[in-house]
């Protein structure tokens, strides 16, 4: 599968074993840069030590400010000569990233274990769920098998 989310997302389900990644490189890729920008801001859980309440809080928007002036910063050191590898770590963790990602069904259906769970950052879970939309077609009868349903 071809998956798109925010760098952090991607750090995130990288982690699943069992499922190669073929990330795209900015050291090679010349487009501009994509950030990730939420619409709203979710207030820390009370009652778990990772994760997020669906309740909302009203908070400036300044990681479109950071993405804004990293983005500035990184065209500043490509015009200044600054190898693309190096350039590249002036850019957030909200910025989009893009991977073939591969494996098992099997391996799909343990990721979409963890990550469909609602103690799952919700960003994290939006991918899983995507993925399940995808591959639950293709496997009626198994995938719901491998994640338990019934």
């Amino acid at each position: 599968l071809r998956i798109k989310a925010p760098v952090f997302v991607a750090r995130q389900l990288v982690k699943h074993k069992f499922m190669p990644w073929n990330e795209v490189s900015r050291r090679y890729v010349d487009d501009e840069p994509e950030f990730y920008c939420p619409d709203y801001w979710r207030k820390r859980a009370d009652n778990v030590k990772q994760g997020s309440s669906e309740e909302t809080i009203l908070w400036p928007n300044l990681s479109w400010n950071n993405a804004t002036r990293s983005l500035e910063d990184y065209k500043k050191a490509l015009e200044d000569g600054v190898c693309p590898e190096m350039a590249r770590m002036l850019l957030p963790q909200s910025m989009m990233t893009s991977w073939w990602w591969s494996g098992t069904l099997g391996a799909y259906c343990d990721m979409l274990k963890l990550r469909l769970d609602p103690h799952t950052q919700k960003e994290s879970r939006i991918v899983a769920e995507k993925v399940k939309e995808i591959i639950e077609p293709l496997f009626p009868v198994s995938v719901p098998a491998l994640l338990g349903v019934k």
